[in-house]
């Protein structure tokens, strides 16, 4: 498990928030939130997100607000660097959402990006 000084990504509070309400209402309050980066989606690359009990031995593991924690793996890492994971509770557009700032293109649809 590396857990570097400096986290490839940066957790917004409301993000960790929001990710610990998911977990908690899941029944897996110490759940922690896994960001993956899959190929697909009409511009190459799409984010997944999903909740995870214990991380792998080769995950990079980013210590959000309030000791919640993120899970990346080692493929993930470089193609999410620099970016912040955040969440807006608008009604169109909202929830959890990496803002990453190597994306050239974001489809239309907002759901697959390409570096």
């Amino acid at each position: 498990m590396d857990t570097a000084t400096t986290p490839p990504i940066v957790v917004t509070e409301a993000a960790a928030t929001k990710a610990r309400a998911l977990a908690e209402r899941d029944g897996r309050p110490g759940a922690a939130l896994r960001v993956r980066v899959t190929a697909g989606g009409c511009s190459g690359f799409s984010y997944e997100l999903t909740l995870e009990d214990a991380p792998a031995d080769d995950d990079h593991v980013v210590d959000g607000p309030g000791g919640f924690r993120v899970l990346i793996d080692p493929a993930s890492v470089p193609i999410v660097a620099g970016s912040t994971l955040e969440f807006n509770d608008s009604m169109l557009g909202g929830g959890l959402k990496m803002v990453n700032p190597q994306v050239k293109h974001e489809c239309a649809c907002g759901e697959s990006f390409s570096i």
